[in-house]
């Protein structure tokens, strides 16, 4: 017996990922199992939120032309369909960025007791702001962080490039404490190029960090929670055609994931282990995907992911499969657990 009838799964999003949550939302809903719930699509993007489909239990899927979408009332997560009301009582966030990643969503969806998919409105904040993740989990003894630097908007950029080189070595990293999909990243690779860096990153956010480049290999691994324990799913190890892991090596097919990641057993279990660990020292829920990179100093934390991309290309589901899932069944199991 299912806990939820009415799946809301929202996707879109005010930043600039928005088009890619468009499509982990859509692959996310045509993947949740419609002989047990009813699922609502919708989209939301700088205030405005419409219906765009539905598919109730065990029936055909219905779409609604652009412009003559239901609005959706946000006064009690509802939507009136042909003169019938719907409550939606779980919603499953797609949202890639602001407000699905930030914590904002998951604020207005408390408030209104209405559980959801992801991390609660307060960890999602700290795990969305790179530089504020770091510095919660910087007592963590069993996973090795890059030197840093951080900037706020309107502070002097080129002293704040003087003490990038007096304290870090090139080549770094810079990048806006509060984006993804690699939007507004630069590598650097000498001094003449950081405050050109800086300034590019606050198109994406008034935060940045810079953080000293390590040299290994890209590893990425996703943890849930399976309803009596917190679970990794096996490893990936990401190979970039390009300079680093960036847009286009994400979405244009530049890269390749091995999954599960060829690497001694020694090393999985430990990606896999602090995963865990990481997990739960947030207090994370839903699914989470964390990156690394594995060097010979040890195993580096790069960022955490609290709303990983879900479409049939994306890392998550291939952790899923390879762990010998049904992404449908991977799916009921984050609805019912959350």
């Amino acid at each position: 017996m299912s806990k939820y009838k009415s799946i809301a799964v929202i996707y879109g999003s005010d930043s600039s990922e928005w088009e890619v949550a468009c499509r982990s939302g859509e692959f996310t809903a045509s993947r949740i199992d419609d002989t047990k719930y009813d699922v609502y699509q919708i989209f939301a993007r700088f205030g405005k939120w419409s219906l765009v489909a539905y598919r109730k239990k065990n029936s055909m899927r219905v779409t609604f032309p652009e412009g003559s979408r239901p609005e959706i009332d946000k006064t009690d997560f509802s939507v009136s369909i042909y003169g019938e009301k719907i409550r939606f009582d779980f919603a499953y966030i797609m949202q890639h960025g602001a407000p699905g990643e930030t914590g904002q969503l998951q604020g207005y969806l408390e408030m209104l007791d209405i559980p959801h998919s992801t991390c609660s409105s307060f960890v999602s904040s700290v795990a969305f702001d790179k530089y504020s993740c770091k510095s919660y989990l910087h007592d963590a003894d069993f996973v090795h962080f890059a030197p840093d630097a951080f900037i706020r908007y309107g502070e002097d950029v080129d002293a704040f490039a003087k003490k990038v080189v007096k304290t870090l070595k090139f080549p770094v990293f810079v990048k806006p404490t509060n984006g993804g999909s690699s939007f507004g990243i630069t590598k650097v690779n000498d001094a003449s190029g950081i405050a050109d860096a800086v300034n590019y990153a606050f198109n994406e956010g008034g935060t940045v960090i810079v953080e000293q480049g390590i040299s290994g290999r890209e590893l990425t691994c996703a943890a849930f929670f399976d309803g009596k324990t917190v679970r990794a799913l096996p490893v990936i190890e990401i190979i970039s055609e390009n300079d680093y892991f960036d847009y286009d090596a994400k979405y244009n097919g530049l890269s390749k994931e091995v999954c599960p990641a060829e690497i001694p057993d020694e090393l999985a279990a430990k990606v896999q282990e602090t995963t865990v660990k990481l997990y739960s020292k947030l207090g994370c829920s839903g699914v989470v995907r964390i990156d690394y990179i594995s060097s010979e100093e040890g195993l580096y934390f790069l960022e955490v992911n609290t709303i990983p991309g879900m479409t049939s290309a994306s890392l998550v589901p291939k952790m899923v499969r390879a762990a010998g899932m049904e992404i449908t069944d991977f799916l009921t199991a984050i609805i019912e657990n959350a």
